[in-house]
C-alpha cells in the first residue's frame, strides 16, 4: 500500500509535467506563424494538461472541477482552433478513467458526450476523425475505470466480511473458553478442597507428629484454601455476564452418557447407539467432562443438520488415550465455515491436550473424532 501511494504521488507531479511539455512542444512545431498563433497554442497546451495534477490528487471536489476544465479546454482546442495535441488527448483519457475509477462513472461518461456531438455535426473531416477516435477511446477508458472500481469495491467488501467473520469466531472462542473454565471449576475445586481436608486431617490424626511436620500440614492446608479462594474469585470474573438465576449442578461425566444417549434417541426419533470397547476405567474428571460435552454437542449437531439420521457413539478405552467417535449417516458436512459448535468441541479437546477432527465420514455422513489423554495434561 505504501508503494502504491508513492507511485501515485509521483504521478501527480511527473505525468502532468511530461504531458504539458509534450503538448507545448507539439504546439511549437505546429505553429505556422509564431506572431499570431504561438500564444494561443501555448495557452491551449497548458489548459489541456496543467489541471491534470488536480485530477490525480486526492480531493474529490478539485478532481471533478479539474477534469471538467481539461475536457472543456480539449473541446475548445479541437473545434475552433483545430489545435488539440496528443498530450491533451492523453490527459482527456486519463481524466475519464480516473473519474470512473474513483466513483464518478456518470460524470466520466458525460465527458465523452461533447466528442460524440462534434463527430456528428462537424464539417471538418479531420476534426470529425479526431472526435470519433477520442469518443471511442474515452468510452473504453470509462469502462475500464468502472470495472476497476467495481473490483476494488468487491474486494474491500470481501475483506470487511472476512474480518467480521474472524471477529465473530474469536468472540465465540473466548466465550467457549469461559464456559469451559466455569464447568471445570467444580472439578478442580473439589480436588483442592480435598487437599485442604487431608492436610488438616493428617495434622490432627498423625500420632507423634513433630511440630515441624504439623506446621507443614498447616501450611499445606492454608495454601490450598488460599488457592480455592483465588479460584472462586477468578470464576466470579468469568461469571459476570452469566445469568444469576442459573442453577448449578454437578458436572457430568461418562457415567451419565447412557442418559444422554436415551435423551437424544427420544428427541430425534432415530436410532442412536453407544458402542464401548477396551477396558473401561475411570478417567480424570476433566477428561470425562470434556468427553461428555463433545458427545453432547455432536448429538445436537446431528439432530440439527441431519434430522432422522442414525448416530453411532463409540468409545475406545486405551492405555494412554480415549478415542471418541460420533458418526451419523446423514448428508455430510454443510458448505461454508465451521459453526460455533465445532469450534467449542475443538476448544474443549485442547483444554486437556487432546485433538479433535471433524469432516465427512467414509461412506457418507459426518464424523466427529476426538482423542483425549487418559489423564488431563496442561497444554504447553
Amino acid at each position: 500500500m505504501r508503494a502504491v501511494r508513492v507511485r501515485i504521488a509521483g504521478a501527480e507531479r511527473v505525468l502532468p509535467a511530461v504531458l504539458t511539455v509534450l503538448a507545448v512542444g507539439e504546439g511549437l512545431v505546429r505553429s505556422g506563424d509564431p506572431q499570431s498563433s504561438l500564444a494561443v497554442m501555448l495557452l491551449l497546451a497548458l489548459a489541456t494538461t496543467g489541471p491534470l495534477s488536480f485530477v490525480l490528487g486526492s480531493g474529490r471536489g478539485s478532481r471533478v472541477g479539474a477534469a471538467i476544465a481539461v475536457s472543456a479546454a480539449c473541446v475548445l482546442a479541437l473545434v475552433p482552433f483545430q489545435a488539440l495535441t496528443a498530450g491533451a488527448a492523453v490527459a482527456q483519457l486519463i481524466c475519464v478513467y480516473v473519474l470512473a475509477r474513483t466513483g464518478w462513472p456518470l460524470l466520466g461518461g458525460l465527458l465523452v458526450v461533447p466528442y460524440v456531438v462534434v463527430a456528428l455535426f462537424s464539417h471538418e473531416d479531420a476534426t470529425r476523425i479526431v472526435a470519433v477516435l477520442l469518443a471511442t477511446l474515452a468510452s473504453a477508458a470509462a469502462a475500464t475505470g468502472i470495472a476497476h472500481h467495481v473490483r476494488s469495491t468487491v474486494l474491500a467488501h470481501s475483506a470487511t466480511e472476512q474480518a467480521f467473520a474472524d471477529t465473530l469466531l474469536e468472540h465465540a472462542a473466548r466465550g467457549e473458553r469461559a464456559r469451559i473454565a466455569r464447568e471445570l471449576h467444580d472439578v478442580v475445586a473439589h480436588h483442592i478442597s480435598m487437599i485442604a481436608v487431608q492436610a488438616e486431617t493428617g495434622r490432627l490424626t498423625t500420632r507423634g507428629l513433630p511440630p515441624e511436620g504439623a506446621d507443614r500440614f498447616l501450611a499445606i492446608g492454608d495454601t490450598a484454601r488460599t488457592a480455592l479462594t483465588e479460584m472462586r474469585r477468578l470464576l466470579g470474573v468469568l461469571r459476570e455476564d452469566a445469568d444469576t438465576g442459573v442453577q448449578r449442578a454437578p458436572q457430568p461425566g461418562l457415567g451419565q452418557l447412557l442418559d444422554l444417549i436415551d435423551e437424544s434417541r427420544d428427541a430425534a426419533g432415530a436410532a442412536t447407539r453407544l458402542i464401548v470397547s477396551g477396558p473401561v476405567a475411570a478417567l480424570d474428571p476433566g477428561v470425562e467432562v470434556t468427553a461428555y460435552r463433545i458427545v453432547q454437542e455432536a448429538l445436537t449437531n446431528a439432530r440439527r443438520h441431519a434430522p432422522g439420521a442414525a448416530v453411532d457413539v463409540e468409545l475406545r478405552y486405551g492405555e494412554a488415550e480415549l478415542e471418541l467417535r460420533v458418526r451419523d449417516n446423514g448428508p455430510g458436512p454443510a458448505p461454508g465455515s465451521p459453526g460455533h459448535g465445532l469450534l467449542g468441541m475443538r476448544e474443549r479437546a485442547a483444554t486437556v491436550s487432546g485433538t479433535l477432527r471433524t469432516g465427512p465420514a467414509p461412506g457418507g455422513g459426518f464424523l466427529v473424532e476426538a482423542r483425549l489423554p487418559v489423564r488431563a495434561e496442561v497444554p504447553a
